[in-house]
């Protein structure tokens, strides 16, 4: 068999590999989130959230919405060295991103069933 019938054989092979793949994980909202920091951010966004009252004050005195604060915690980086993952009940994170031009930093609370936002910054 010559080189390039090998090659036609294996590259129609993968061609029907990825066609059966993207068939069978099209319409699956499977994702990739295998670094921590990943992986803490989607724990956090699935739980219900509880903002405190210096939060919700910082939420009105800075023009922001929880629409900002969903998209931090979509795409937002997670400080490990400033957090303390120690406790076993709540563990604490400290989140820093962008939304809208401003750079946000959170402090989060989160336990079993609920995320606390405890602190929001905004640093211009």
């Amino acid at each position: 068999m010559k080189f390039a019938q090998r090659l036609f054989y294996y590259l129609g092979g993968f061609a029907i590999g990825l066609i059966l793949l993207f068939f069978f994980l099209g319409g699956k909202k499977a994702s990739c989130d295998y670094s921590p920091s990943a992986r803490v951010l989607k724990n956090i966004r699935i739980k219900n959230k509880e903002y405190s009252e210096e939060v919700l004050a910082n939420i009105i005195t800075y023009k922001i919405d929880t629409s900002d604060v969903s998209e931090i915690l979509k795409n937002g980086d997670v400080d490990f060295s400033a957090s303390n993952t120690k406790p076993d009940s709540c563990k604490i994170y400290y989140i820093e991103g962008n939304s809208k031009g401003k750079n946000i930093n959170m402090l989060i609370e989160n336990c079993d069933s609920v995320a606390r936002i405890n602190v929001l910054n905004i640093k211009k």
